[in-house]
């Protein structure tokens, strides 16, 4: 199977993810970052950390990317999740400011 190449910041930002490495996970964001994660938003540094700390690099997920597309800023990337809290074919979609991420959005793949 061939891996669909990901743009950058978002290559790099899931290699960090899955390295679980949650410094350079909340970095990737800017000052004013949202996660809607099925329809809960948590904005800011600080919600973000405390939601991944229980769902995301806290439950030591992974992410094996098998689809890949790009329309302007937007950045939509479809995989296979595996982590203590939840696991499954999931859309991760980014809406990027510059090389920082202003929005994560996770539905089902």
């Amino acid at each position: 199977m061939i891996t669909p190449t990901v743009p950058e910041p978002i290559a790099h930002f899931i290699e960090r993810v899955n390295a679980h490495d949650e410094a350079a996970f909340l970095d990737a964001f800017t000052a004013d970052g949202q996660v809607d994660d099925w329809g809960r938003t948590f904005s800011g540094r600080d919600a973000i950390q405390a939601w991944s700390a229980r769902e995301f690099i806290g439950s030591q997920g992974v992410l094996t990317v098998e689809e890949v597309t790009q329309t302007g800023g937007q950045v939509s990337v479809v995989g296979d999740w595996r982590s203590n809290h939840a696991n499954g074919r999931s859309r991760f979609t980014f809406d990027t400011d510059g090389e920082k991420i202003a929005k994560m959005t996770i539905r089902e793949g």
